[in-house]
């Protein structure tokens, strides 16, 4: 059916006459300076893009909605989790770690998990990823790591060097390596991954009772993974090939859905429990602490606009509401920081006034003015607190859990550096052939390494994880095993 034609006017508004040819002097010009039209449309041109993310630069994303399916209020008083089918509006990116935006979907990189929840007391981000563990365990070591991540300041190529000499050199990092180098280091899909919170957070219920809390995102569409062959060959064919299968999969009805789940460790408990609970680097035993279900998200409407709504969006694990707060995992008490920094650098001081940030209910404070302030900025109202005008005040009800603290400030490390445990574990885990691949992928990726130095080192920590695990890559890379005695 026809659609009445739309006049072409200029970003103010004003009807455009001619967007075909410039003005110019005469038939061959020069084109003149007044062509306001040209000017402006190639001076929004050249700030089309807005800086990439430096990292999570990659992704998708889709709308849909969050159903509670069990009752949690003894543990949190958050209003979206309230009661048992109440539904809550949210948008969901999902992105690649170390690449560009125009790199390849089907890397071996771990895969952000951003979830944001339109609720009724403003925005709840989940800020995680596809794995339950990091590389780090300290915000401050961040820059570093993903600078190995980055090209070579010199060949501009990505350098394998520079990766395996940081992660040799942080044993904390073998745990996530060694997932990372597993089959699940590159999912088939998008829809086909788990999501993690991944560090632990504090839930408060009605009576300022709290617990620590880890989330669970559980794929209902089940784990499917693709081997380093598979990858490689799609990356060349098709290198947006999850923003393209999760796109089709909800225009065609196929909506995918997650269960989410929590773990629950009473406050008390995290003095004892065998591994630091706040270490972003460890996991905690579903057998010590068992997965408790909270609902289910289900993502069914794709986005109208990529820019405004996918590459706009910005997330925070700072996005708090009431009844949910953080806890000292030092990793996470740094992105609190970056994270919104990021976004006031690369979208703007007001980024979270944009359609896909904005939350649903009213904002109601005296934050005003700065760039691209494109609401009524307050308007005549009263623009500081303590007022006698009745403006906003704090909702004491509002207010986060105290949470006792001791001791001296100091550059501390974690008391606890068991870094070779749960990686063990995590291998000794796997299948026959679940184990091979691994072997097989870290001594491909170990081979790229120039440095011997690093190799040994490298292999010294997979022996101290499990001996059969350190042996077989070395045996791999064709080193001998005595080599590493000295090392372990």
């Amino acid at each position: 059916m026809s659609q009445d034609k739309q006049g072409l006017t200029t970003n103010w508004g004003a009807p455009v006459g001619d967007n075909q040819n410039s003005q110019t002097a005469g038939q061959r010009g020069p084109v003149l300076l007044q062509d306001v039209h040209l000017l402006e449309k190639l001076a929004h041109f050249n700030r089309e893009r807005v800086p990439e993310r430096v990292v999570h630069a990659k992704g998708a994303g889709a709308h849909g909605y969050f159903e509670v399916t069990n009752d949690v209020t003894k543990y949190t008083k958050a209003a979206f989790l309230s009661e048992v089918g109440k539904k809550t509006d949210m948008f969901a990116r999902f992105s690649t770690v170390a690449g560009e935006t125009g790199s390849a979907d089907t890397v071996r990189d771990p895969r952000g998990f951003s979830l944001k929840f339109y609720t009724e007391e403003g925005n709840y981000d989940l800020v995680g990823n596809n794995t339950p563990i990091f590389f780090i365990r300290d915000a401050i070591k961040f820059p570093d790591f993903i600078h190995t991540q980055k090209r070579h300041p010199q060949t501009h190529l990505k350098n394998p060097d520079a990766v395996w000499d940081f992660w040799s050199l942080s044993p904390e990092s073998l745990h996530q390596v060694t997932y990372l180098m597993g089959d699940r280091g590159i999912p088939a899909t998008l829809r086909h991954m788990h999501g993690f919170g991944s560090h632990t957070f504090k839930w408060t219920n009605a009576e300022g009772e709290s617990v620590w809390v880890k989330y669970h995102m559980l794929t209902e569409q089940g784990i499917q993974n693709i081997t380093q062959d598979v990858a490689d060959k799609i990356a060349g064919e098709n290198p947006d090939y999850h923003t393209e299968d999760l796109f089709n999969a909800i225009d065609q009805g196929d909506f995918p859905a997650w269960k989410m789940y929590v773990q629950i460790m009473p406050l008390e408990e995290a003095d004892t429990y065998r591994f630091d609970p706040f270490d972003v680097t460890k996991t905690w035993s579903h057998k010590d602490y068992p997965l408790i279900e909270v609902g289910r998200m289900v993502l069914d409407r794709n986005p109208e606009n990529y820019f405004a709504e996918v590459e706009q969006a910005t997330f925070s694990p700072g996005t708090l509401v009431p009844g949910i707060d953080v806890s000292p995992d030092k990793m996470l008490q740094g992105r609190l920081f970056a994270y919104h920094d990021a976004h006031r650098y690369r979208v703007g001081a007001n980024h979270q006034m944009l359609p896909i940030n904005a939350p649903k209910n009213q904002v109601n404070n005296y934050q005003r003015d700065g760039q691209m302030n494109f609401g009524k900025n307050g308007g005549a109202s009263v623009y500081y607190e303590p007022n006698s005008f009745s403006g906003p005040q704090e909702t004491a009800a509002a207010k986060p859990a105290p949470l006792a603290v001791e001791g001296f400030t100091d550059s501390v490390a974690y008391l606890q550096d068991d870094f070779y445990t749960q990686p063990g574990d995590l291998y000794r885990l796997q299948s026959p052939e679940e184990q091979d691949r691994l072997v097989a992928t870290f001594v491909g990726n170990l081979s790229a390494v120039t440095l011997e130095e690093i190799k040994i080192r490298q292999i010294s920590h997979l022996y101290k994880a499990d001996a059969e695990f350190g042996k077989r890559v070395a045996e791999g890379l064709g080193l001998e095993v005595p080599a590493f005695s000295e090392t372990l």
